[in-house]
């Protein structure tokens, strides 16, 4: 099996994890079976109960593994089905350590860094090497070289590359070479001291992404090359993409980073044969018409917070070759100035997930206007749950109507707990997660939009569909599509009087691809245009 790890520098956000799927997806048009695995730095277990406004989105893999975004990425860019041994954090390794110590497995050996945690980094990084699923491996580390919370991973690294040699596994450093406007040129020396700080450690990079706004002329790849100790055709641009981020493999492999990785690992394989992948670029790119969707959230500050489900938007878009014009709501913005200051002249309304009551009103109104005005409508999560309790109130005449989880003494509590989360007590992963059933009521929309009678969809949650005013709301016109086999969990809701209003208790979002989108966000954007 052949290693590449990928390490970043001068700061964080530079997209290392858009270079790891990128370089995956390029490896994998080759005839290469890759698997790609993120190591965090930092000591929660995992990014469940990080705040998104922090952390950004938490996406979740079938096997019910809360993980960091750049999974998603991996996904969508590639072929791999990741599970939980494709996130690594430090909370992790210290938590597996610290429970070998107390079994008494080291044998009252003194415990340290080197050799327990790094040991156990390696052995996490090893393990794909016995699932004969992948001729690759590509590793992301997190942070920025240079913080202390990463330095155990970097160490873990070189003791691995010396321990396979350099033939089999190589080191991909993405970093900044800024433009400094005043000067009127790029400058070099903060991935200098970027790579001076690896070697400090001893770890020599192969190769160097170099992000960047302009781009790099000769004698600044020539100076990167003698002062980085790296061949010059090893110096690899990596310019802000314009339009698109599916554009990032075709400007890697311009570039030529596959065949150089190629060479330095010894592969005999045929060129990357990138013609499709070029085809949905272009659609993406190169749209006819636009069309302007509203995504009502309570984490819109941060980009990433929502990252998948804008990426999702984008793959529905490319496939109907409609550009998606996104406006960006914040939920407490409807509360205080109501919903059509925002919401009219849009052609689809989206209600992601969430946790907490801040905002919920102002989400209650997106999906109280989109009935009433009969504009396309999606509610993924929490959105399902807003839309159930918009139609008990204001259909259904239920005053008052709530979930438990933002008002526990609602007289009409239309959304509860499940009933195997009431006595959970600790946070992190006790959620209903990971990939789960669903049956499809026939001659629904549902069932149109999938065109079968079961699913399997990705679940992050812990409040339910009170079914004790089901019969009730359907009475009214609310129509329960989809279940969970035994018919105990509503799965899908839509509105019986509206053209295209449908909301679904679990994540499409984490399934769209940019060559095959989610059928939800597919007939979605189709209905937004009609």
């Amino acid at each position: 099996m052949k290693y590449i790890f990928v390490t970043g520098g001068v700061v964080s956000s530079l997209g290392k994890g858009l270079a790891a799927a990128s370089l995956g997806t390029l490896l994998e048009h080759r005839g290469l079976r890759v698997m790609l695995q993120k190591l965090d730095p930092y000591l929660n277990v995992d990014p469940g109960t990080m705040n998104p406004l922090q952390h950004g989105e938490v996406y979740v893999l079938a096997d019910g593994a809360e993980t960091d975004l750049d999974l998603g990425h991996y996904e969508r860019f590639t072929k791999c089905e990741l599970t939980r041994d494709n996130n690594l954090t430090s909370g992790q390794v210290y938590e597996t350590v610290l429970a070998k110590e107390r079994r008494g497995d080291y044998l009252g050996k003194t415990v340290q860094v080197i050799p327990h945690i790094t040991d156990e980094i390696k052995s996490r990084i090893r393990s794909f090497e016995q699932t004969g699923k992948a001729d690759i491996l590509i590793t992301e580390i997190g942070g920025t070289t240079g913080d202390i919370e990463g330095l155990p991973f970097l160490e873990a690294i070189r003791q691995f590359i010396l321990q396979v040699g350099h033939e089999n596994a190589i080191l991909l450093h993405v970093t900044l070479v800024p433009y400094i406007k005043a000067a009127g040129e790029l400058k070099t020396k903060p991935t200098q001291q970027s790579v001076a700080k690896l070697r400090e450690i001893g770890l020599q990079p192969e190769v160097l992404i170099c992000r960047t706004e302009k781009p790099l002329e000769t004698d600044v790849r020539e100076k990167l090359s003698l002062y980085c100790n790296v061949p010059i055709s090893s110096v690899i641009e990596a310019r802000d993409v314009e339009s698109s981020i599916y554009e990032f493999p075709l400007m890697l492999q311009t570039e030529g980073l596959d065949e150089k990785v190629c060479q330095l690992l010894h592969l005999d394989t045929r060129p990357a044969d990138m013609e499709r992948w070029k085809m949905v670029v272009h659609s993406i790119v190169n749209p006819s018409r636009q069309v302007k969707i509203a995504v009502v959230g309570k984490y819109v500050e941060l980009q990433d917070a929502y990252k998948s489900i804008y990426e999702s938007l984008c793959h529905a878009g490319g496939a109907n070759d409609c550009g998606v014009d996104l406006e960006i709501v914040d939920a407490e913005q409807i509360e205080a100035e109501g919903a059509e200051i925002f919401l009219s002249g849009v052609s689809g309304i989206l209600v992601p997930g969430g946790f907490g009551d801040r905002g919920t009103e102002g989400k209650i109104a997106a999906a109280r206007y989109a009935r009433e005005n009969k504009i396309p409508f999606l509610g993924i999560c929490l959105g399902m749950q807003i839309a159930t309790i918009e139609f008990a109130r204001n259909v259904c005449g239920l005053e008052g109507a709530n979930s438990t989880e933002f008002e526990p003494t609602t007289p009409h509590a239309v959304i509860a707990l499940l009933d195997d989360q009431r006595e959970v007590t600790g946070k992190g992963g006790s959620m209903r997660l990971g990939s789960w059933p669903a049956l499809l009521k026939p001659d629904s929309l549902a069932h149109r939009i999938y065109g079968q009678a079961e699913i399997a969809e990705r679940h992050r949650h812990r409040y339910e569909f009170n079914n004790a005013y089901r019969e009730r709301m359907e009475e009214k016109g609310l129509v329960i599509s989809g279940t969970s086999p035994d018919g105990s969990l509503v799965e899908i809701i839509e509105n019986r009087d509206h053209p295209w209003f449908i909301a679904v208790q679990f994540h499409p979002e984490f399934l769209s691809k940019p060559e095959a989108p989610h059928p939800l966000f597919d007939e979605f954007i189709r209905a937004s245009i009609s």
